[in-house]
């Protein structure tokens, strides 16, 4: 068991660093290769390929009509729409901004848990959204007045709608994760995802640099495979199999490594620079996250133990 737990923290560590990476190679392949749309494409298309090949290898689990509707519907909204608008806001903010307000899905999480199921919002937990909060409007404030994207207040409002669409995804579809293997959850998520998105990116494929015998280059095709293979098909295996023997609150603090992997690169290869806000905005929203997701664990545990 113990070993397993090993494995489990190694898993978490592995994926968060894989999607600390993906923020900055995102952000190339947009500059440079694709558009959003061209980008989701072959992201759901690959994924979807993967992940049928590899449930072709396995036992068959029947999924029943209602879950099977909640999983698509999770797909558009967990994918489609929340990854189109990460792509949206890459193209308008910097990867450091970005990251720092993905770190926040806890606290959106909490909200969204309130706002669609009734979970009570505690006095602490209410300190640790406003802590978000300050921090956002750090982001945006700075971000209008020396930010390094063409459009930080539009980029970050992205990112924001990003997170809260994710954390919908999760509430309606945390019932069904648990019934079925992620390999047949994932199976279905990227095959509407790849119905929806493929049509619409089809018309403008041809005049992306990288679908163009002229203008293709090795390294946008190699950074298109990272987020398929990696950031997405192996992250959505790693994430799966570190919660088997993870608490939810540890696998959450692993989030937390997503920032600064990412702020690392960019700013390493230029595509950000280090101002003094960003270490202030990245305290104020690690400690939000933190409040959110271990403080106030701590403490109702605490009270039922009690009672």
């Amino acid at each position: 068991m113990e070993n397993s737990k090993m494995q489990a923290h190694g898993a978490i560590l592995l994926a968060n660093t894989i999607f600390g990476l993906g923020v900055p190679v995102t952000k190339l392949l947009l500059e440079d290769w694709v558009s959003p749309m061209t980008y989701m494409a072959t992201r759901s298309l690959g994924a979807a390929v993967v992940f049928w090949l590899i449930a072709a290898f396995m036992k068959p689990e029947k999924v029943e009509r209602r879950d099977l509707m909640v999983i698509m519907l999770g797909g558009l909204m967990g994918f489609v729409v929340s990854q189109t608008l990460t792509a949206e806001a890459l193209n308008y903010t910097s990867p450091v901004y970005f990251s720092l307000i993905a770190t926040l899905t806890p606290v959106a999480v909490m909200l969204m848990a309130a706002l669609f199921i009734g979970e009570r919002i505690t006095g602490l937990k209410f300190l640790g959204v406003l802590l978000g909060i300050a921090g956002a409007v750090l982001m945006v404030v700075m971000g209008q007045t020396s930010g390094s994207g063409s459009n930080d207040l539009l980029g970050i409002t992205l990112a924001i709608l990003s997170v809260l669409t994710w954390a919908v995804y999760m509430i309606i579809t945390r019932k069904v994760a648990q019934k079925y293997s992620p390999v047949t959850q994932m199976k279905y998520v990227f095959l509407v995802s790849a119905i929806v998105t493929v049509p619409l990116a089809w018309p403008e494929l041809s005049e992306q640099r990288l679908y163009s015998a002229a203008t293709f280059g090795w390294d946008g095709a190699l950074e298109m495979a990272f987020i398929v293979l990696m950031a997405t098909v192996l992250g959505y295996f790693l994430i799966p199999y570190a919660m088997k023997y993870l608490s939810a609150t540890t696998v959450s603090i692993y989030t937390n490594l997503q920032p600064m992997v990412a702020s690392f690169v960019a700013i390493a290869i230029g595509q950000d620079r280090l101002t003094w806000d960003k270490p202030v905005a990245a305290v104020l929203v690690l400690l939000s996250a933190y409040i959110v997701t271990v403080v106030t664990t701590k403490a109702e545990t605490l009270k039922n133990d009690k009672a």
